[in-house]
C-alpha cells in the first residue's frame, strides 16, 4: 500500500512540474513569430523558414534519414525575393536541399535533425562577386528540452522503484529473522505468537515461479504505456518499418510467456493425472475464448459507430495470441511428456531438453521453412519475389504497391480488405496499402518465438533445483539468438539479408527477442527467485491478472480518468504525464484484485 501511495504522490508531483512549466511556452516572442512564419507548431514539430533572397524561384525537398531509400517529397516553394516556412518533423535526422527551376540544380543540400519547438531560418542569396547561390543558416528561437520531461519522469519512477524494492525487502528480512528466532527458541514453555507462526508458514510454503509473473506484468506494463502513446516519443511507438523500438519488444515477450506457461503449467498438471483428453478440452476453449474476445469484442468501440463489416479487421493481437497458444499446447500434449532424466544436470545429458522433444524441434523446423519458401520463393503479382519493403516511396519508389511482398499479398486474398488500414510505414513512406501486423503468414514466426518460450520452461523443468545450470542455459540460448539475428541482419537496420521487422516478423526478429527474452527472464529469475532480493512489485499484480488488465485498458483507454482532452499540444509534458497516470491507474486496479485474491482465469 505505501509503494501505491508513493506511486500517485510522486505522479501528483509530475503533474504539478507540467502545470508549472506551461507558462514556458505562453509568451509573447513565441506567439509573435507564429503570427509571423504561419505554421502552429505541435508536439516534435520544428519551425523552418527560408528567405529567397535570389531573382528566381527556387524549391525545397526533404527526406528522412529513416526512410530507406526514400523519394525525395516536395516542402515549400519560394518566390522571388520571398519568404516562406513549414514545419517539420523533429523525430528523424531529415536531408533538405534547395533546387533551382530556372538552373536545374541543387543549390544547397545538408542534412540536420532539428529539436522540438525550434524556429530555424535558411537564407538563399548570392554572394557578390560569385556566380553560385549559397545557403546561411540561423537559429531564430531556441528550442525547448522535448526529453526534459522524460528525464524527471524516469528520476521520479526510479525513486519510487527503488523504495518498493527496499521497504519490503527490509519487511522481508524482519519477518524472516523473527521466524528464525521463533523456531529456534521453540520449546514447550515457548508460545508462538500469530504473527511468527505466519511467517515461517510463508517461508516454508512453496512459492510459484515469481520471475514468470514479474515477466509477464512487465511486459503489460510497458504495452499499456505504449498503447496509450508512450508520451509522443517516437521510440516509444512500433519502427516505421525496419528496425526495433520500445514498442515492438513487447508482443514477442508475451508470446515468449506463453510458451514458458504451457511448459510449467502442463507438466504440473500431467503430474496430477490430468488426462490427454482433458488438456485438449481445456486448450480449445481457452483458444477459443481469447480469438472471440479479440475478433468480437476488442474490435468494436462506440467510437467506431454501428458495427459495420466494412472496417471489421479480422487479424488482431489476441487472436495470434490465441493461435500461437493453441499451436504450442499441441505440441506440448503430443510430443512434451518424455520422462526427464535423472542426471539431466550433468555433462552426458547436457542436450536432453534439446533431443528428448526432437518431434518438436522437427515441426518448428518444417514451419519455419515453410516461412522462408513463401516469404523468398513465392511469385506475388507486379512485385519482385521476395521484397521485404515498405512499398510506397521507398526503394526509390520502384514498387509503391508492394507493402510487406508475399505476407500482405497472402493476408489480401484471404481476407481482403477486413485488415489493419493504417501500418506503421503509411506516414512516413507514403504507402496505400493496408498492412496487417498480424497477419498469416508472421504468424509461424510466432508459433516459432512460442516455442522458444517452451525452451526455457523445459529448462526449468529439467534443471529444476540447479539455478546454476539453468542461468547459464538461458545466457547461452541468448548469445546464440542473438549472434544468429547479428548475422541475418549484418548489424545493420536495413542492409541485412532479413532485416530486423515487426511488421513482417521476420526470423531475424523472432531470434532477436528470443534473446532478449531470455536474458530478460533469467535476470528477473536470478533477482526474484534466485536471490529473492525482489519479488516482482509492481508487476507481479498486472502479471496475474493479465487477461483483466489487456481488456480492460484497450476498451476503456479513450475515457476519463484514464485519459482526457490535453490542453498543451506543443510539447510531451502533458502527454506523457496522461499516459503515465492511464498505466499507473491499471497498476493500481490490479493490486486490489490481487488483495480482493481476484483472477480472471480463462
Amino acid at each position: 500500500m505505501h509503494s501505491s501511495r508513493l506511486l500517485f504522490a510522486g505522479l501528483f508531483f509530475l503533474v504539478l512540474v507540467i502545470y508549472s512549466s506551461g507558462g514556458n511556452v505562453k509568451n509573447e516572442e513565441f506567439y509573435s513569430l507564429f503570427a509571423e512564419y504561419g505554421p502552429t507548431l505541435k508536439m516534435d514539430q520544428a519551425l523552418l523558414a527560408f528567405h529567397n533572397q535570389l531573382t528566381e524561384q527556387v524549391q525545397v525537398f526533404y527526406t528522412s534519414d529513416y526512410c530507406y531509400k526514400c523519394v525525395k517529397q516536395p516542402l515549400v516553394t519560394v518566390k522571388p525575393n520571398n519568404n516562406a516556412s513549414a514545419a517539420i518533423s523533429t523525430k528523424f535526422t531529415l536531408t533538405l536541399q534547395v533546387e533551382s527551376q530556372t538552373r536545374n540544380a541543387t543549390l544547397c543540400r545538408w542534412s540536420q535533425i532539428y529539436e522540438e519547438g525550434g524556429h530555424y531560418s535558411v537564407w538563399i542569396q548570392m554572394p557578390a562577386a560569385s556566380t553560385n547561390p549559397i545557403c546561411h543558416f540561423s537559429v531564430d528561437r531556441s528550442p525547448n528540452n522535448a526529453y526534459l520531461p522524460l528525464l524527471v519522469a524516469a528520476l521520479l519512477l526510479a525513486f519510487i522503484a527503488l523504495l518498493v524494492v527496499v521497504v519490503p525487502y527490509i519487511h522481508r528480512r524482519r519477518c524472516t529473522s523473527k521466524c528464525v528466532r521463533v523456531i529456534c527458541c521453540q520449546d514447550p514453555l515457548y508460545s508462538m505468537d500469530n504473527e511468527g507462526a505466519h511467517a515461517c508458514e510463508t517461508a516454508a510454503k512453496p512459492s510459484r515461479l515469481l520471475s514468470l509473473d514479474a515477466f509477464r506484468g512487465f511486459a503489460l506494463t510497458v504495452m499499456v504505456f505504449v498503447n496509450y502513446g508512450g508520451g509522443g516519443y517516437w521510440f516509444f511507438q512500433h519502427a516505421p518499418w525496419n528496425g526495433l523500438t520500445v514498442a515492438d519488444l513487447v508482443m514477442p515477450w508475451f508470446v515468449f510467456i506463453i510458451g514458458t506457461s504451457v511448459v510449467l503449467a502442463f507438466s504440473s498438471m500431467q503430474k496430477r493425472g490430468v488426462n490427454r483428453l482433458q488438456l485438449l478440452r481445456k486448450i480449445t476453449w481457452r483458444t477459443v475464448v481469447l480469438m472471440m474476445l479479440g475478433f468480437c469484442f476488442l474490435n468494436y468501440s462506440p467510437r467506431d459507430g454501428p458495427l459495420s463489416w466494412s472496417w471489421l479487421r479480422i487479424p488482431g493481437v489476441l487472436q495470434r495470441l490465441g493461435f500461437t497458444y493453441f499451436v504450442v499446447s499441441l505440441l506440448q500434449t503430443f510430443w512434451g511428456q518424455s520422462p526427464i532424466p535423472e542426471r539431466a544436470h550433468q555433462w552426458r545429458n547436457a542436450a536432453q531438453d534439446i533431443f528428448s522433444y526432437w518431434p518438436q524441434w522437427v515441426i518448428i523446423m518444417l514451419l519455419e521453412t515453410l516461412w522462408l519458401c513463401i516469404t523468398f520463393l513465392m511469385p506475388v503479382p507486379n512485385c519482385p519475389t521476395g521484397y521485404l519493403g515498405a512499398g510506397g516511396i521507398g526503394d526509390d519508389g520502384l514498387h509503391p504497391n508492394c507493402t510487406g511482398g508475399a505476407a500482405a499479398y497472402i493476408d489480401r486474398w484471404i481476407f481482403g480488405d477486413n485488415m489493419f488500414r493504417y501500418p506503421t510505414c503509411k506516414e512516413m513512406y507514403r504507402t496505400g496499402q493496408p498492412f496487417d501486423p498480424e497477419g498469416i503468414l508472421g504468424t509461424i514466426n510466432s508459433i516459432v518465438m512460442g516455442f522458444l518460450g517452451m525452451q526455457a520452461g523445459k529448462i526449468i523443468v529439467f534443471y529444476k533445483g540447479k539455478n546454476i545450470h539453468i542461468l547459464c542455459r538461458y545466457l547461452m540460448w541468448a548469445i546464440i539468438l542473438g549472434i544468429s539475428a547479428a548475422i541475418l541482419s549484418k548489424c545493420t537496420r536495413d542492409e541485412g539479408f532479413i532485416p530486423v521487422n515487426k511488421n513482417l516478423w521476420s526470423l531475424s526478429y523472432v531470434l532477436s527477442m528470443g534473446c532478449f527474452s531470455f536474458l530478460l527472464l533469467g535476470g528477473m529469475f536470478f533477482v526474484i527467485d534466485v536471490k529473492g532480493w525482489w519479488h516482482g512489485q509492481p508487476f507481479i499484480y498486472p502479471g496475474m491478472n493479465s487477461i483483466f488488465v489487456y481488456v480492460g485498458h484497450s476498451l476503456l483507454g479513450f475515457y476519463f480518468p484514464f485519459s482526457w482532452e490535453r490542453r498543451f499540444q506543443e510539447s510531451h509534458w502533458e502527454f506523457l504525464l496522461q499516459n503515465l497516470w492511464g498505466t499507473a491507474l491499471w497498476v493500481l486496479i490490479a493490486y486490489l484484485l490481487y488483495r480482493k485474491k481476484f483472477f480472471l482465469k480463462i
